[in-house]
């Protein structure tokens, strides 16, 4: 399978990661099938680039997005504009203390 995810590059303690194409069983800064943008966190706003007809291509050919890619891609529109709605982030998940709790 294939996954759109994020490839770390940079100095140490100096991140930044590319956007990239790569098969789910690769490592993260492994191999991979192709660059579809590139993301830096360490700069005020964060910096967001992406190819977005390839990543609608991909995303047409089934690839799945992680959950940070995922975050970008609602951040930056692509989400609503391939799926055509809103992603809903799923409600998080009960615990035993979070059901023994009782309500004030």
């Amino acid at each position: 399978m294939v996954r759109i995810r994020l490839r770390r590059v940079g100095r140490k303690k100096q991140a930044s990661y590319r956007i990239v194409a790569a098969d789910a069983r690769c490592p993260r800064d492994g191999r991979f099938i192709e660059i579809l943008g590139h993301y830096n966190p360490r700069t005020n706003p964060p910096t967001v680039v992406m190819k977005n007809d390839r990543v609608k291509a991909w995303l047409g050919q089934g690839a799945q997005p992680t959950e940070s890619v995922r975050t970008l891609l609602v951040g930056n529109g692509l989400w609503k504009e391939f799926y055509g709605t809103d992603y809903v982030y799923p409600a998080p998940k009960q615990t035993k203390e979070t059901e023994a709790a009782p309500e004030a």
